[in-house]
């Protein structure tokens, strides 16, 4: 679905552009120039509407979430990374999991970072939340594996006392600030405990360490209004771009899953605010948020060129009919 409409659309999406710019060129035209040409222009605008998308990242957002997964290539294997608000999803590709870009992709934003525990998002210099469920379940792993240790549950209990008691306000309250401030008390009595005990368990006392490096980074959530406790958003967007890594194992290129990610950020990011792909892809904008106040479907010109011998998908149909005496001129 995503092929048809990169190929269909996107030609009506660029038609102007295209057929002026052939013009002005002083081409001719061959079906090998347009077509190479139209490649091009596609990736222009492709990049201005996702460069858009991009730019909201340091416009005052509140809460940015992030994360990443492995992607296998025709040759070799890369990382797909996504960061996700409440309104838009980027997806970028990376050849490795370094995570050396992030800081100045990130530099001018203000926001609080969602994330997992990965180290690379150490790095970036702006309010983090760390994402609980990911250390619940690192929790619940240590508990399996360690069923008769008791200074490990004296860790994880309290933990689990307190985030159940947070979420509960979450839960009658939502992510306010307002309400979630009444549990101050009860995280910095916590990490007082934390920090005041030392175990002779090397998973209880590896656990309490982990605490105490991150303890800025765990219950940050309930310092701001409408920051989440999760990372969900990001896991959501993932989801969507694993479903199509499922079929193509091993046989994508670079260049197309380059191609592939800006459509999927697009599309996503019209799927968070309500609005149609297709309707965008057809209204020929860049700019999501002009077209989100409009919502209208840009008229397609009155005159149409095309070089010899190339014949747009939408109307081949027609010609063919044409050929069989089904349509125009039809003489019995």
């Amino acid at each position: 679905m995503a092929t048809k409409i990169t190929r269909d659309v996107l030609e009506g999406y660029l038609h102007c552009k295209t057929k002026a710019h052939l013009k002005l060129a002083g081409q001719q035209g061959s079906k090998a120039d347009y077509e190479e040409f139209l490649a091009a222009a596609r990736a222009e605008v492709r990049q201005m509407a996702i460069g858009k998308i991009l730019a909201r990242h340091s416009e005052g957002e509140i809460a940015r979430d992030a994360d990443e997964t492995e992607v296998r290539l025709k040759t070799g294997k890369g990382y797909v990374w996504v960061f996700s608000s409440i309104e838009e999803v980027v997806y970028m590709y990376r050849p490795t999991r370094e995570g050396d870009f992030l800081r100045p992709l990130l530099e001018d934003f203000h926001g609080v970072l969602i994330s997992d525990f990965y180290a690379a998002y150490d790095a970036i210099d702006c309010p983090q939340q760390k994402c609980l469920i990911h250390l619940m379940r690192d929790m619940n792993q240590d508990l399996l594996a360690n069923p008769y240790d008791e200074e490990l549950k004296s860790l994880t209990g309290p933990f689990g006392a307190l985030l159940r008691e947070t979420v509960t306000t979450i839960d009658q309250h939502g992510l306010r600030r307002r309400f979630l401030k009444k549990h101050d008390k009860a995280v910095a009595d916590f990490f007082r405990f934390v920090a005041s005990r030392s175990f002779q368990s090397e998973v209880a006392e590896a656990l309490r360490m982990r605490l105490l490096k991150y303890r800025e980074k765990l219950f940050a959530f309930i310092e701001y209004d409408g920051v989440s406790w999760n990372n969900n958003l990001a896991e959501h967007a993932i989801k969507r771009f694993a479903c199509y890594r499922k079929g193509t194992v091993g046989s994508l290129q670079e260049a197309g899953l380059i191609d592939y990610l800006t459509l999927l950020s697009i599309c996503q990011t019209c799927r968070m605010r309500g609005i149609s792909f297709l309707r965008f892809m057809l209204s020929r904008q860049t700019d999501i948020d002009a077209f989100a106040r409009t919502r209208r479907i840009g008229s397609r010109p009155k005159f149409e060129t095309y070089p010899l011998g190339f014949m747009p998908t939408r109307l081949a149909g027609l010609e063919k009919l044409r050929e069989r005496g089904r349509l125009f001129n039809y003489e019995p």
